[in-house]
């Protein structure tokens, strides 16, 4: 399923970059040089990997530039190098650790709000005990107004009135944010299942909104710890700009939101839902797939840049899945002819369908654990006290080169 013409093997791929083997592997363990399954052939051999040939020449770009600062800031920008500090989330040799803590262990027993007391450094403190972490529990005909919404716009509606007329809104004290940032949690996993907030932990409360047994909530529980945060991604990101205006918590979300209603963001599990669909419909997974490609679409919710080795967060949840035949077969084609593993994203969409939750709540888990994260972000960036703001580098026409007035 690869294009052979776009990917190298291991002796070229470290030739053209003038490095060792080893240096070659600690470039795909940190995510900058993607793999693929071996080519079929003669010579096939199940255990070479292949490397992508257009991440190699964007290092060969990345050395020739050296260390100018306007080549290294491009760069940064598109999967690139780290562009500010933060003690949040590392991910570093196909690992995700929150806070030093492997998050797929972590998810083996924490729950949400365990997640978020342990990003946002709460340390033995539990915001989500003070009274101020109540959220108004809005009713039923206000939920039914913004029922048809897009997900992150119902969110982007509701949320405001969280936040409305709480002190805590535009403190600088982090300690001071807590209980409104888990008044801000409850009230996401609220608006973004169509259900009034309480105080149950999240897992359960969506675990009742949505008819699940107890196994079924602990599922919820696991995803919900696995989504909390990925470091620096677009919403994240946007967060932290937002954040270092020294906006409100709330205002922070809104951004976060924004950059997740984005078809290369949050869409990807729309996408997911097609592909499951097709795989369904067709009762074949390696016809669907097959079907998929040769109309050029792509596959999605496999693979990611970061984990060349796999995504720990789907590697994590999948396991404990119901048994179904048809995305376990999905699974196994593309591993075996693309080399490709599942991603987050697949993951989602599988315990979604596994549990019969609505269309839509792969999404709506996703923005409910990621909001913990978010959060974390919007605190870190705020201690700061720092303006976040980029340069750009000017393209277009000098002053000198306009016609003369």
């Amino acid at each position: 399923m690869h294009d052979r013409d776009s990917t190298l093997d291991a002796e070229a791929a470290a030739a053209r970059l003038g490095v060792s083997r080893a240096t070659l592997y600690a470039y795909v363990s940190r995510g900058l040089v993607r793999t693929a399954g071996p080519a079929e052939g003669p010579d096939h051999d199940p255990r070479r990997r292949l490397y992508n040939a257009h991440d190699i020449e964007a290092l060969v770009r990345r050395k020739a530039v050296g260390r100018r600062p306007d080549t290294v800031a491009a760069t940064a920008l598109d999967w690139g190098l780290p562009v500010l500090a933060s003690a949040i989330t590392e991910i570093e040799g196909g690992r995700l650790s929150y806070r030093g803590h492997d998050a797929a262990r972590w998810a083996e027993t924490a729950s949400l709000e365990d997640t978020a007391r342990l990003l946002w450094g709460c340390g033995e403190a539990d915001p989500f005990a003070d009274p101020l972490a109540s959220a108004p529990a809005w009713d039923g005909d206000l939920l039914a107004v913004f029922a048809a919404l897009p997900l992150t716009e119902r969110c982007q509606v509701l949320l405001p009135l969280v936040a409305a007329g709480r002190a805590t809104a535009w403190q600088r004290d982090g300690r001071r944010l807590w209980p409104g940032a888990a008044a801000l949690l409850r009230a996401m996993a609220g608006a973004a299942s169509g259900s009034a907030p309480d105080a149950r932990p999240i897992h359960e409360h969506l675990g009742r909104v949505w008819g699940l047994d107890a196994a079924g909530a602990d599922l919820v529980r696991r995803v919900l710890v696995l989504a909390a945060d990925h470091e620096l991604n677009a919403s994240a990101f946007a967060v932290r700009v937002v954040a270092s205006t020294g906006a409100s918590l709330g205002a922070c979300l809104n951004a976060g939101l924004s950059a997740l209603s984005g078809p290369l963001h949050g869409g990807t599990t729309s996408l997911v839902e097609i592909l499951f669909d097709e795989v369904v419909a067709a009762r074949d997974a390696a016809g669907a797939v097959e079907t998929r490609l040769r109309r050029g679409d792509g596959i999605p919710g496999f693979d990611h840049p970061l984990y060349p080795d796999g995504d720990p967060r789907a590697a994590a949840l999948l396991p404990h899945l119901p048994a179904d035949r048809l995305r376990d077969d999905l699974a196994a084609v593309m591993a075996e002819t693309a080399g490709r593993l599942p991603n987050i994203d697949f993951a989602l969409v599988a315990l979604r369908r596994a549990l019969g939750l609505p269309r839509g709540a792969a999404l709506a888990l996703f923005a409910i654990g990621r909001t913990a994260g978010w959060i974390a972000h919007a605190l870190e960036q705020r201690r700061d006290d720092k303006l976040i703001r980029p340069r750009a580098r000017y393209v277009g026409p000098s002053a000198a080169d306009g016609p003369a007035r």
